[in-house]
């Protein structure tokens, strides 16, 4: 049994319930409605572009395109997991892409070649889609982190001056801004864990089912994708926290808190 197809009519009246949601805005005067045409038809334009390039991609099934795209990918979420941060300081977009090619991509691949069996191990219908669920759940982690040890270290610079002046070690003073930073960042996947299957019904499980898969198929494949969520998010959390701390703090114990800075706009 395959999934119902889908015709542009049943695409417009799906866009129908964007419209209910605008009018409510209207009616509020929340003044959102602006916001979610612009969504909207961002929402169906990229979707419809990265249609046509996977479905490119899947054709083609070349390694060095599916490598080609998976940098892509890697290089935008690093972008956007910095972006989303409040403040930053100098070498923090190549550190945090750098944390992504390593977390991100060792996870695929752990997952692809070690427990799925995918062969070849570039096989793009699921090497990319995997690597995409990775990636959305890690930056957001990584932001997290990031947002508060930097919070943390820019509003708690006199504690941790004091802290170093009486004798603690740079790892000392940043022990606890690292482990808030990263329990932050942790948050979100850890929720997303306690309520799967009773709250919430994920994405690719309802997917499959409605592909036509059985469904206690679909839940081993949902349960492999919780567990590798939850490892590439707790391994690029605690990355993306030492490197911050590794750059923040020098090998004489200092915090180089004049490094931080705001983020445009913020």
């Amino acid at each position: 049994m395959n999934a119902i197809p889908l015709t542009p009519l049943d695409l417009a009246l799906a866009a129908a319930l964007v419209l209910v949601a605008g009018a409510v805005s209207v009616a509020l005067r929340l003044t959102l409605e602006r916001s979610l045409a612009l969504a909207s038809v961002r929402t169906v334009a990229q979707l419809l572009l990265v249609g046509f390039v996977l479905e490119w991609v899947f054709d083609l099934d070349r390694a060095p395109l599916v490598l080609a795209l998976m940098g892509v990918m890697v290089v935008l979420a690093g972008r956007t997991a910095v972006n989303r941060s409040g403040r930053r300081y100098p070498g923090l977009y190549l550190q945090s892409i750098a944390t992504l090619i390593i977390t991100g991509l060792l996870t695929t691949f752990v997952v692809t070649g070690a427990i799925v069996g995918v062969d070849p191990w570039y096989r793009p219908q699921y090497v990319i889609p995997l690597l995409g669920m990775i990636l959305g759940n890690s930056l957001t982690g990584i932001s997290l982190t990031l947002d508060h040890i930097l919070e943390s270290l820019a509003e708690g610079r006199d504690v941790i001056e004091c802290d170093l002046a009486l004798g603690a070690t740079r790892w000392e003073a940043a022990r606890e801004p690292v482990a808030a930073a990263v329990r932050r960042g942790m948050i979100p996947i850890i929720n997303a864990m306690m309520v799967v299957g009773v709250v919430s019904l994920p994405g690719m499980m309802t997917g499959q089912i409605l592909a036509g898969a059985n469904p206690i198929e679909a839940v081993k494949y949902q349960i492999v994708v919780m567990f590798m969520l939850a490892a590439a998010t707790s391994l690029g959390c605690i990355g993306v926290a030492m490197l911050a701390f590794r750059s923040l703090f020098n090998a004489r114990h200092q915090l180089r808190a004049e490094r931080i800075v705001r983020s445009r706009g913020r």
